[in-house]
């Protein structure tokens, strides 16, 4: 960010300089998630999604936590790290696809599949955490399912893209999902991948699990409407590493806008394009920089989980953070 941007908005020229100055006498470390603002993301001292998030929150030395993301996000790093302050800049950030299931509905839904295991994708509350047996990422779900016997009945929540998803790459049979979705993800629809796919049919296609076009994506693929081989089901880690390594010269990213910016910084020579530009979180945009710098010197807004959710909610991340290296085919 400028100074002159700076000055329109408010913040001091040297606003980095002074979150940097307040992070070391605060003791505190800044975790950003790949859809924050760009100038949240290169003031953090991690960014990454969520599984990488955590494991960070995990192993931090700092007393406190500053998470730029969303609040389920910071309940995380609460959950992981319950001796440390964690904060988020605006405590009003949430998520759609986290309030589409309660740990009442959770229950209810257990409660008529006795014996299932509970896979919950992070994305959900401490509550519904406490509630399940092993969370997943988008990064980690096709590997945390296929840890679970094949013979045990899997209950999949909440996002109904993502189950989708590891349902056809596991080809488990046994697995009930839960119809919940991101209201970003899902408006990324497959007659925006086909009409963009159109326009630059020779452009590597990235596409997040969560969104509605994914289902659609591999449809198309098979039927020859876009390029099989450079159409790749990916999580914002592994949309990353793919930047790195590509050849193309323009990629269709179909995911949250914010993660653009970690995309071409990864490779400045590739032509990184949104498949719909309106796909932007209103929530992940809620944390601002002025909101980091009065989150540093205030020490708000402070987040909290009951001890007891935090201890059974643990556990179902901390197997989430054990199941070995992120698979590639789910990424």
């Amino acid at each position: 960010m400028t100074s002159s941007s700076t000055e329109s908005t408010g913040l001091p020229a040297d606003w980095a300089e002074e979150v940097r100055r307040l992070a070391r006498e605060r003791d505190a470390v800044i975790l950003a998630h790949n859809y924050q603002l760009p100038e949240i993301q290169d003031i953090a001292d991690h960014v990454g999604d969520s599984l990488a998030l955590s494991r960070a929150a995990a192993a931090v030395d700092a007393s406190t936590i500053v998470f730029c993301g969303v609040h389920f996000m910071a309940e995380t790093a609460k959950i992981l790290s319950y001796d440390k302050t964690v904060l988020i800049p605006d405590e009003r950030a949430g998520c759609s696809l986290a309030d589409t299931i309660t740990a009442d509905q959770l229950r209810a839904w257990k409660a008529e599949h006795p014996g299932a295991v509970v896979v919950s994708y992070v994305n959900t509350t401490a509550a519904v955490k406490a509630e399940t047996d092993v969370c997943c990422t988008s990064s980690n779900a096709v590997d945390v399912v296929a840890s679970i016997d094949p013979d045990t009945e899997i209950l999949f929540c909440p996002d109904q893209f993502l189950g989708a998803h590891v349902q056809r790459i596991t080809g488990r049979t046994n697995m009930h999902i839960w119809m919940g979705e991101c209201h970003v993800h899902a408006g990324i629809n497959g007659a925006d991948l086909r009409a963009k796919v159109e326009a630059d049919p020779e452009a590597e296609l990235f596409i997040h699990p969560e969104c509605g076009c994914a289902t659609s994506a591999l449809y198309l693929a098979g039927a020859g409407v876009v390029p099989a081989e450079r159409t790749k089901i990916l999580s914002t880690s592994g949309m990353v590493t793919a930047a790195q390594q590509t050849t193309a010269s323009k990629v269709l990213v179909a995911t949250e806008t914010g993660m653009l910016h970690q995309l071409r910084k990864a490779n400045p020579l590739v032509i990184f394009e949104p498949v719909n530009r309106a796909a932007v979180c209103k929530y992940m945009k809620m944390i601002t920089p002025e909101k980091l710098l009065r989150s540093l010197r205030t020490m708000t807004d402070e987040v909290t989980v009951p001890a007891d959710v935090a201890e059974r909610a643990r556990r179902s991340v901390e197997r989430m953070i054990a199941i070995g290296t992120p698979s590639r085919t789910a990424e």
